[in-house]
């Protein structure tokens, strides 16, 4: 069998690997999970493989995650069985510290490194900070295939001074049946609904400052933001100075129930701003610089038949391939026009059609399929 070892810090994910479960029975999947993981992985049926980094051994909060920075993150020798019985590590992104990781035990272990790439901004060196610097090198040096989410981010690694033969793109992957399970009842109301972390560059206050415009014209609709992030304070208070309190609900949900959350909605909003200043802090860390790299919603929101509504930023027109509707971001008068006269306009919960080709193209089977031929590509030499 083929040994996949999935990388990926502190940053494991049910959902973003999902589709490695679906693979052929000719892999054997496994993926390192320190203790401070970010993320609930108990719902992913992969094998994790305990191990411990230099954050683990630190005190919690931000203090432990500034001294980790500083000192340069890394996993620790209780890694190493696993990097050893490994044919195939797939890591993700030039200057994270665990695809550096990776990219530094290859040699010791003859494993195939493979990455995948949301980046859709080429920062090479001048704007990236001094670790990230060295481990954009490392990655570059020992990697055998670039998995990049998008064409923008084929474009980014191309100007990153990646050989085109070294690239294949290779979108991500929702469970498109349980996205496309209908809502039991018809909703009685218009929802709109705002997934994503609660940070200002998702955009939330935008979608929030859209329904306040609404309700001056006399559209009243419901608005729910899903997400956890350090904005939920001031969002709140945003809603309730905007006369939203009672129309607006904040909560956390599990991946698990996402499903049900889009088939209450009447539509999803993604109204992500583009963060690009290229400040810097005293000590040369780059800061805001991102666009929206993907967005995982928008797959599950066209599985779901959710109306979608969304920014221009990033990858965002790419991803859609011409569905749903875009406006400029922070662009919040035009996305009221937009609810006004797309989703609010028909009744409640109403499904509009995506192009079954294109669901399926972000499905988890089909990345599943994509994921095999690049690990059967790299182990041909």
């Amino acid at each position: 069998m083929t040994r996949v070892l999935i990388v990926r810090g502190q940053l494991a994910t049910p959902w973003e690997l999902r589709p490695w479960t679906e693979l052929p029975e000719r892999f054997d999947v496994s993926y390192l999970l320190t203790r401070s993981n970010q993320f609930d992985t108990a719902s992913l049926p992969l094998r994790p493989e305990p191990v411990t980094s230099v954050r683990d051994r630190l005190p919690g909060g931000r203090l432990g995650s500034l001294v980790a920075g500083v000192a340069g993150e890394r996993y620790l020798a209780d890694a190493e069985p696993a990097y050893a019985a490994a044919d195939v590590v797939h890591a993700e992104e030039l200057s994270f510290w665990f695809a550096a990781d990776a990219a530094r035990r290859k040699a010791r272990h003859g494993f195939k490194v493979v990455q995948t790439v949301w980046e859709t901004l080429p920062f090479l060196r001048a704007y990236r900070n001094r670790h990230a610097r060295r481990y954009r090198d490392e990655v570059l040096a020992a990697t055998d295939l670039f998995l990049p989410a998008t064409e923008r981010a084929r474009q980014t690694l191309l100007l990153e001074g990646v050989e085109e033969e070294r690239i294949a793109v290779c979108p991500p992957g929702i469970d498109v049946e349980r996205f496309g399970a209908r809502a039991k009842t018809t909703p009685a109301e218009h929802l709109v609904l705002s997934p994503g972390r609660l940070v200002w560059e998702k955009g939330h206050h935008d979608v929030l400052r859209a329904t306040a415009l609404l309700r001056r014209r006399g559209t009243h609709t419901r608005v729910r933001i899903v997400g956890r992030g350090p904005e939920a304070g001031r969002l709140r208070a945003h809603a309730e100075e905007l006369g939203l309190a009672g129309s607006v609900d904040f909560e956390a949900v599990d991946y698990d129930e996402m499903p049900s959350v889009f088939a209450s909605a009447s539509c999803m909003v993604l109204a992500s701003l583009p963060s690009a200043t290229a400040q810097l802090h005293p000590f040369d860390v780059p800061r805001a610089f991102w666009e929206e790299q993907f967005g995982l919603v928008l797959a599950e929101a066209m599985a779901a038949g959710l109306d979608i509504i969304a920014t221009d930023s990033g990858a965002i027109p790419e991803v859609l391939q011409g569905q749903g509707a875009l406006f400029a971001p922070g662009d919040w008068p035009a996305l009221a026009g937009l609810l006004s006269d797309g989703p609010l306009a028909r009744p409640p919960g109403e499904r509009v059609p995506y192009p079954d080709e294109l669901v399926r193209r972000y499905s988890t089977a089909a990345m599943a399929d994509r994921l095999a031929a690049a690990y059967d590509r790299v182990l041909a030499g």
